[in-house]
């Protein structure tokens, strides 16, 4: 029988990455990435052909070191995030370089160190952004900055790869029920109202039609909202 395609999804262990890590599992082999060792672990028993990844992202060492085996992938997904809301009066510079290293630095360094085997695979990248990537309110500076960052980062690895066949999707979701999300709400003093948000299969299920589309089809960005 012919390799399944493999891809690889981080922030899985919940959420959207987890969504995700279900909707692929039917085509492809995972590795499975997340802090939450027990639930990234329940996952990985759930899905056949799924392998934990348990990766500091930060940390551009041990980074290297889990990537230095992978000669071929086909997709990866980028789902780990980290939000912090507070005014630009507030936020501390502790606050915006948390935000940055985990929201874009990560990304960055991950995808450049798997680049030569998705360009063996002519494969996909698949960052998920958010709606303060494209567009910014009070309260959201370090956070909206670093998905303004992550978009143009996309759009530039997109032009950069176009030649090596390596496609590039950016999907910004609106508020989605999530951990997350209630997170935020938290931080907003508001109710957290799963009912009124995407459920994070909705997302999913967007983000793996791109990754499954022809050759001949680059989705190259998904805008995602609640109804």
């Amino acid at each position: 029988m012919p390799e399944r395609p493999i891809a690889l999804v981080t922030g899985a262990s919940r959420g959207i990455g987890a969504a995700v890590a279900h909707s692929l599992s039917d085509t492809h082999d995972l590795l499975l990435g997340g802090r939450d060792a027990t639930a990234l672990q329940e996952l990985v028993d759930e899905l056949p052909g799924a392998k934990s990844w348990p990766v500091e992202l930060t940390d551009h060492d041990a980074v290297a070191t889990a990537v230095a085996d992978i000669e071929r992938l086909d997709v990866v997904v980028h789902s780990a995030g980290l939000v912090e809301l507070a005014s630009v009066a507030e936020a501390s510079g502790d606050s915006w370089r948390r935000t940055f290293e985990l929201n874009l630095f990560a990304v960055t360094e991950l995808t450049r160190l798997l680049l030569p085997a998705l360009r063996a695979a002519k494969g996909h990248v698949v960052l998920v952004n958010s709606g303060a990537g494209l567009s910014a309110k009070p309260n959201w500076g370090s956070y909206a900055a670093s998905k303004f960052a992550l978009r143009a980062f996309a759009d530039v690895l997109r032009a950069e790869e176009a030649g090596n066949g390596v496609r590039v999707t950016s999907v910004f979701p609106g508020r989605t029920a999530t951990d997350m999300q209630r997170t935020v709400r938290d931080q907003e003093g508001g109710a957290f109202e799963p009912d009124h948000y995407l459920r994070p299969e909705s997302v999913a299920t967007p983000i793996v039609s791109a990754v499954r589309a022809t050759g001949d089809a680059h989705l190259t960005e998904i805008v995602i909202r609640p109804s």
